[in-house]
């Protein structure tokens, strides 16, 4: 009994640690989809020098990667050539026949000296048929040998373009030279990360959105936020607001202010267009309790800053929205 009761606690303090793993993957993992890089990194950028969160609430199936005892692995491991295949095999089954037959007729395995002569001849036909598997795989070992120009590319980071900061757009102090170095910066980049050719009136956007959306989830205005994101954004948005209603709490963001932004990658797939960008903004974000108003967690005084990605996705001749959000650890 005590016995049984050890292995159910050990088996409880297990399962606690998965849940408590899973909540907090729930809340430091991303969400959405990215299309069919929705399980790819994106790339690093100035503004998210580390990758993000990969995605782990997301609608997009995963694509398998080839079965191992597909059949066409079997056929490839049955006909590989290896030690067993060939001589090796035939003599360690010849000497274990010859052994088994041995002790049938009353021999003994080899000469008569028992059932412990058996197991001394067995060590010795594993020690020599392992030595000889050595020998032989020490020629056959494959040698794998990296591109440099790979290798230079994959150390390299992506560079990027800035989207303005807040003022900075068309009509603001700074819009002139914040368009002059968006376009410089974006033909440079242009062939690498941006295939669809995002403009200024994008990043504009981008930086509206990323307000309009904090502002309209402390408001928790569903319509504002489904105009805003996606269905699929959208359901688990919902999902977090309807949780903490349910704790009794209620998230209140404001003073959102964009630090830093650039493009991490834009591409088009089944007419739609898709843009990973990074964003650094800072807010003021404080959880409060519902009833009261009093706060929870935050500092209602200090700006908080945060990294994450958000892409964004627009069907042809449709307005942007945004369909994928992860953490960036700073």
């Amino acid at each position: 009994m005590q016995r049984i009761l050890s292995i159910m606690a050990v088996a409880l303090v297990v399962m606690l640690t998965v849940v408590d793993v899973a909540d907090a993957r729930r809340a430091g993992g991303g969400f959405g989809s990215r299309g069919s890089r929705t399980f790819s990194t994106a790339p690093v950028t100035r503004t998210a020098p580390t990758p993000a969160a990969p995605i782990e609430r997301t609608m997009t199936p995963r694509q398998t990667a080839p079965s191992a005892t597909s059949p066409t692995t079997q056929n490839r491991t049955a006909n590989r050539p290896g030690f067993f295949n060939s001589f090796g095999g035939s003599m360690l089954g010849g000497l274990l026949m010859g052994g088994l037959f041995g002790m049938l007729l009353g021999h003994g395995f080899g000469g008569g000296i028992g059932f412990l002569g058996l197991l001394l001849q067995l060590g010795l036909i594993f020690l020599v048929v392992t030595f000889a598997m050595r020998l032989l795989g020490r020629g056959q070992s494959p040698a794998y040998a990296g591109s440099s120009a790979q290798s230079s590319a994959a150390a390299t980071a992506p560079s990027s373009f800035r989207i303005p900061r807040i003022g900075e757009g068309p009509g603001g102090l700074g819009a002139s030279a914040a368009a002059t170095s968006t376009t410089a910066s974006a033909s440079a980049v242009g062939a690498q990360t941006d295939e669809i050719g995002v403009e200024q009136g994008d990043l504009d956007r981008f930086e509206t959105m990323l307000k309009e959306l904090q502002a309209a989830y402390a408001a928790e205005d569903y319509a504002a936020l489904r105009r805003l994101t996606t269905p699929e954004a959208m359901s688990y948005l919902a999902e977090e607001l309807g949780e903490d209603a349910t704790k009794g709490l209620k998230n209140d963001v404001r003073e959102v202010h964009l630090v830093q932004g650039d493009v991490a990658e834009a591409w088009n797939e089944s007419g739609t267009d898709y843009a990973t960008v990074a964003m650094r903004y800072e807010s003021i974000d404080v959880m409060r309790d519902r009833a009261t108003g009093r706060i929870v967690s935050g500092d209602a005084e200090r700006p908080t800053e945060a990294v994450e990605l958000w892409t964004f996705a627009r069907k042809r001749g449709g307005d942007w929205q945004v369909s994928a959000i992860q953490a960036v650890e700073a």
